[in-house]
């Protein structure tokens, strides 16, 4: 079986940047899997910090809640490495995990964060997590006598908040009209941030006409996604 991998600084990560891809490749029969580092418990729950008698662990619990909910509807399983946010705090054990995440999946590609966020750090620092662990699950070194086989797998970026604020140029355009209803449900499900959910339908939408317009390709709704490395090919068609 092919499988995916995204790895996302917090639960809204996902759903908004790269829901669709998930549920695209889901569909297609690719097992899914989202390591998601915290529950956006402090910096990415505004709604929920206003309701009357909340704590930090009601708070982390309802967005542990909203986040298995969303990937159950994308298709995708979800782990959670409950690192806090807003910094992020990322330990050796955290690391080891990681890597062993790579070589137990063998992903197909991994999708995570721009590796530029001057509104948020949480988001790059993600990125390089899931960077520097894709290279270390190569090194036969590390954990000796660890039965795998894994190569390491092309990376994309998908698109933060401003783009024109983090260096972000995309040099992929992914049609996903045939999972929008999926994606828009989940934005549904993430209560504790639905200022976004407008937002988020509308950077879509522009990545559909985009799409449409530079291919010839019909669509509607689109996603944004930059390659990290270089692809191989024997022709340019």
């Amino acid at each position: 079986m092919k499988t995916g991998l995204v790895v996302t600084a917090h639960p809204g990560d996902f759903v908004w940047r790269a829901g669709g891809a998930i549920a695209l490749h889901a569909k297609k029969g690719y097992r899914m899997k989202i390591v998601c580092m915290s529950f956006g418990e402090r910096g990415e729950s505004q709604f929920a910090w206003k309701e009357k008698g909340a704590t930090l662990e009601s708070v982390k619990a309802g967005r542990k809640d909203e986040a298995e909910r969303a990937a159950k509807l994308l298709g995708a399983e979800i782990e959670f490495f409950d690192c806090g946010d807003y910094p992020l705090k990322l330990t050796e054990a955290h690391f080891d995990r990681m890597v062993d995440i790579y070589r137990e999946l063998n992903p197909s590609f991994v999708l995570t964060h721009a590796l530029e966020d001057p509104y948020n750090f949480d988001h790059p620092n993600a990125a390089h997590f899931a960077q520097e662990t894709r290279v270390v699950a190569q090194a036969m070194g590390h954990k000796p006598g660890a039965q795998y086989k894994y190569s390491a797998p092309p990376v994309f970026l998908f698109e933060p908040h401003q783009p024109e604020q983090c260096n972000y140029k995309p040099d992929l355009l992914l049609k996903i009209d045939e999972v929008w209803k999926e994606k828009y449900e989940a934005f549904q499900i993430l209560a504790a941030q639905k200022h976004l959910w407008g937002y988020y339908e509308r950077v879509a939408l522009n990545r559909g006409i985009q799409g449409s317009r530079n291919t010839g390709v019909p669509m509607t709704y689109g996603e944004a996604y930059q390659r990290l490395f270089p692809t191989v090919a024997e022709e340019l068609a």
